[in-house]
């Protein structure tokens, strides 16, 4: 039996390391742990509640705008505050944007160096003015004397990078076109959120940006541009990467438990359902199942408790604890979280056409619980939210209200309940005299990148590490290809 550790993960959001027991080149245990504590949770404490949309969004800058709506909900929920069809689809609109923004982000900027040799730039005699540009910046870094020259593509895990030349050099020059459309999503965003990241309009009650036509018609060009980026070369590149490297197909199967608490509320219900997915079986969500263990967690032990009584008491120098995480579970079961878990879910609900897609793509449904399923969830759900946005750009109506007025309210619990990029993300605040008593957040990559559970049961990552083959231990490039899949946000997640 021999010990592997990767500290750190890079080219993650925040601070992970990864614990492995490995027999016959085999993980055969793992371990998750989050490595630095934030304290968002303490700092809420005793504030203006109407102060909480703006400090949650800080919790993240990749996936602020998820925590502002859920911030908000979890007023609007507590004070029983409905909001106008206009901030409902402006909300939709931002937070479609920002979905698109971190998903392009993932896959190009975090995951596919893992599937590209960079090295092949260095052989690059095209024409293109980018990919010159980038060689010599490359060339020069190489023969400068920094410690990490051309960072952030090396230095890199060795192991089985592909040798075709077409693909590596296209997949560099998509990387740098990534770079463009994401930050036209972040314009899209900034359109009606005033900024992005953390956005200036997200308020209890609604958004205070008007609807203007000149706006609309700016973010439907972007869009548009958006939509072709990723029809044409997204979804491409994803199918491509799965070519190359088909035992991905297979590798990184993880539980086959899922959890979806809905997003892109349409005045009634989600446009992506929620629900509980265990063993191929769906069942109807029931927020009272959801329990925080901490027995393997950094923090004072106690019993499971749901987010609405939970507490935050840092332990640094538990005995058994290895983790920032707490592990949350959903009727005692560790859930998968993610791009993922809402396709598979949406598809048990009949309102997205998972068969179709994967039979015209040339995949198994089976197949979809890998490292490539998750990639490619990924894609597919992204050109799926880019078309539904311009059919929420047509609803919005200029001159109408896009923000509800509401008297002050000094009490109240409530909760708000999204899906962040990464996932399931629940917000929850109990009021008292107009100040925070308690707030408690159970994050996305808290569900996937959990400890175990008190009954020692591993959580998401963990498993999906256990049976994972490592051809070099000394550098374990085929765990952080798992790891990576899942698009850990660890800030986030220990908050």
């Amino acid at each position: 039996m021999t010990r592997m550790v990767i500290d750190p993960i890079t080219r993650i959001e925040g601070h992970l390391r990864i614990d492995t027991e490995n027999q016959g080149g085999e993980i055969v245990d793992a371990w998750s742990r989050g490595e630095m504590f934030r304290g968002f949770e303490a700092v809420l404490t005793g504030r203006d509640p109407f102060d909480a949309p703006v400090i949650t969004q800080r919790i993240c800058g990749v996936c602020p705008v998820s925590h502002g709506i859920a911030s908000c909900e979890a007023l609007e929920n507590a004070f029983a505050i409905e909001i106008p069809e206009n901030a409902r689809l402006q909300r939709n609109l931002i937070l479609g944007a920002n979905f698109i923004a971190s998903h392009l982000t993932h896959f190009y900027q975090l995951s596919a160096l893992d599937f590209i040799r960079i090295e092949s730039l260095l052989d690059y005699r095209g024409s293109n003015s980018t990919l010159n540009h980038l060689k010599g910046w490359a060339e020069q870094e190489i023969s400068s004397r920094k410690i990490l020259p051309v960072a952030p593509f090396l230095p890199h895990l060795e192991g089985d990078y592909p040798k075709d030349q077409k693909w590596n050099i296209q997949a560099l020059e998509h990387y740098l076109q990534s770079l463009e459309i994401r930050k036209e999503s972040h314009k899209m965003a900034a359109l009606f959120g005033g900024k992005m990241p953390h956005t200036a309009t997200l308020v209890a009650g609604g958004v205070t940006s008007s609807v203007q036509a000149d706006v609309v018609e700016n973010f439907r060009t972007r869009l548009l541009r958006v939509r072709q980026f990723v029809d044409d070369v997204y979804l491409p590149d994803v199918q491509r990467a799965a070519e190359l490297f088909p035992a991905y197909r297979r590798m990184g199967a993880g539980v086959k438990s899922y959890l979806s608490f809905g997003v892109f509320d349409e005045n009634g219900h989600d446009f992506l359902p929620s629900g509980f997915l265990n063993e191929g079986q769906l069942h109807s969500l029931d927020l009272s199942l959801i329990r925080e263990g901490t027995r393997y967690s950094r923090y004072r032990d106690g019993a499971p408790k749901h987010p609405s009584v939970g507490v935050t008491e840092p332990d640094p120098e538990k005995e058994g604890g290895y983790s920032w995480l707490k592990a949350p579970r959903y009727g005692g079961s560790a859930c998968e979280v993610g791009p993922l878990a809402r396709l598979l879910i949406a598809a048990h609900h009949n309102v997205f056409p998972l068969t179709q897609q994967l039979r015209r793509l040339g995949w198994k449904e089976a197949e979809l619980n890998s490292v490539m399923g998750r990639h490619l969830a990924r894609a597919l759900e992204t050109a799926w939210i880019a078309r539904r946005m311009e059919e929420w750009l047509d609803r919005l109506r200029g001159g109408e209200a896009t923000v509800s007025s509401y008297g002050p309210s000094l009490s109240g619990q409530g909760e708000g309940l999204i899906e962040a990029p990464r996932g399931a993300l629940g917000h929850w605040i109990h009021v008292e005299k107009g100040r925070i008593r308690r707030y408690q957040c159970i994050v996305p990559s808290t569900w996937n990148f959990s400890p175990a559970g008190e009954k020692g049961d591993k959580g998401p990552v963990e498993t999906a590490l256990i049976g994972t083959s490592v051809a070099r231990e000394s550098q374990g490039l085929e765990a952080a290809r798992v790891v990576r899949s899942f698009d850990p946000c660890i800030a986030c997640a220990i908050h």
